[in-house]
């Protein structure tokens, strides 16, 4: 009896496998064929925040190689034969999907046919309309970790082969904004160079990564770090992310300047003056420009919003504890906050608002987890509302209906995106352009 035991565990190993398998596929179809009904990409309300796939339907011959290597699942699928766009608002930019068509039916493009995307112009060399100006990572539309890196090594060997240098005592070689991983790949690649540069970021070294919540884990792959090396690791936490931009900031030693806030940059001669809110000034033939999309945080701008209990960011979850708390937000940031809140045990209740009734900007495994959460109860969904007002124990919502209903709140954390620093870029006279759908 005990001789069939083994392989009756390993058939049943393989039933419960390929059952699983036929309900994912299933579930993954029907996700498909919902989304194309309602029209596809193109009817969904946002424009994706960055890179998106487009396939090309005359060119595309069903192969499904896309779906297969798009890392982060459900944003292309097999819908009839064909390969559709089904999220782009989870999309990241991996391009894995382009580089796997065997046929090359599939382009990476900003915005959509019905909504433009503005982006700064810039040249092949990341050069912006200002001579000396560049721009990279995410302020450019490139949000993954790995691709922003690479575009802040290019740009500093760009910026190294041209000619615009200091003078050698008060004007840098280059002043670059944003220490988050593109403004770090820059400010090594120009070390390395043997240029004078300054790093100024107006929050901590490694940018908006700090605001992730805690065990967040973000997509890296190698990352080909001038002065430090090949870091080979395919995923990261952001703890471990950090870490590695400590660990380079104590190896290399960056000239880092925290807590400036840029607020103008303006010609000066032949160079450029950089200037903070806090009365900082910096003078530089070059500038680099690794702010990231997010800017400032979006406020509300409801009454009572800068009672102490709103917050606009997640870092740690023990001062919420034993407090009723509201997320207010529809994306992935949004959702890891109020997961990483309802995950910690700490809080009497947790909470997610958001103005419209469907969470379509949610990547699949963020998705997943929340709809979990949401049926435990372990995070209360509370969507089709908006936040009205907020006092110092409740929060008045305003449903879909018009209705307004008081809850009780002791702390209320807005993830609603950021305003881009686009005024910035304009006063400095950087050129502008918007994309419909285009590379």
């Amino acid at each position: 009896m005990e001789a069939w035991i083994l392989p009756g565990l390993i058939g049943f190993a393989v039933v419960v496998y390929l059952g699983w398998g036929m309900v994912d596929r299933r579930r993954h179809h029907a996700f498909a064929r919902a989304h194309a009904a309602a029209g596809g990409g193109a009817a969904l309300p946002d424009a994706p925040l960055s890179l998106h796939p487009e396939v090309s339907a005359d060119q595309c011959i069903g192969s499904g190689a896309c779906t297969k290597a798009c890392p982060e699942h459900d944003i292309l699928a097999m819908v009839d034969g064909q390969a559709k766009l089904i999220n782009p608002l989870a999309c990241v930019g991996h391009g894995a999907c382009m580089s796997a068509c065997p046929v090359g039916a599939i382009k990476l493009v900003f915005g959509t046919a019905r909504r433009g995307f503005e982006l700064p112009a810039v040249s092949p060399q990341f050069e912006t309309s200002q001579p000396g100006i560049y721009v990279v990572g995410e302020l450019g539309g490139m949000g993954l970790i790995r691709n922003a890196t690479e575009q802040g090594r290019q740009a500093a060997a760009y910026l190294a082969a041209s000619e615009r240098r200091g003078d050698g005592g008060q004007i840098a070689d280059a002043i670059v904004i944003g220490a988050g991983p593109s403004g770090i790949a820059a400010t090594l690649g120009l070390i390395d160079a043997g240029l004078r540069v300054k790093l100024i970021e107006q929050g901590e070294l490694g940018g908006t990564a700090r605001h992730y919540p805690r065990a967040k884990v973000v997509m890296t792959g190698s990352l080909e770090l001038p002065r430090f090396g090949t870091v080979k690791k395919k995923t990261m936490t952001k703890e471990e992310l950090i870490e590695l931009w400590e660990e380079i900031h104590r190896t290399v030693g960056l000239p880092l300047e925290t807590g400036i806030k840029v607020v103008a940059i303006e010609p000066d001669g032949d160079a450029w003056r950089v200037r903070g809110e806090n009365g900082w000034e910096g003078r530089a033939a070059n500038v680099v420009l690794a702010l990231g999309r997010r800017g400032t945080p979006r406020p509300l701008d409801v009454p009572g919003e800068q009672l102490p209990k709103v917050s606009y960011r997640l870092i740690e979850t023990a001062p919420f504890r034993g407090q009723r708390v509201l997320v207010v937000g529809g994306g992935n940031a949004a959702a890891e906050c109020a997961l990483a809140l309802a995950d910690s045990g700490e809080c009497d209740e947790v909470a997610l608002s958001y103005r419209r009734t469907e969470l379509a900007r949610l990547r699949a495994g963020v998705r997943d987890r929340l709809d979990i959460a949401f049926a435990s109860g372990k995070v209360r969904a509370m969507l089709g509302t908006q936040v009205v007002k907020i006092d110092k124990r409740t929060v008045d919502l305003e449903h879909g209906d018009g209705s307004v209903k008081r809850i009780p709140n002791d702390g209320l954390i807005v993830q609603i995106g950021g305003q881009p620093p686009s005024e910035l870029l304009r006063s400095a006279g950087i050129q502008i352009v918007e994309k419909f759908g285009e590379a």
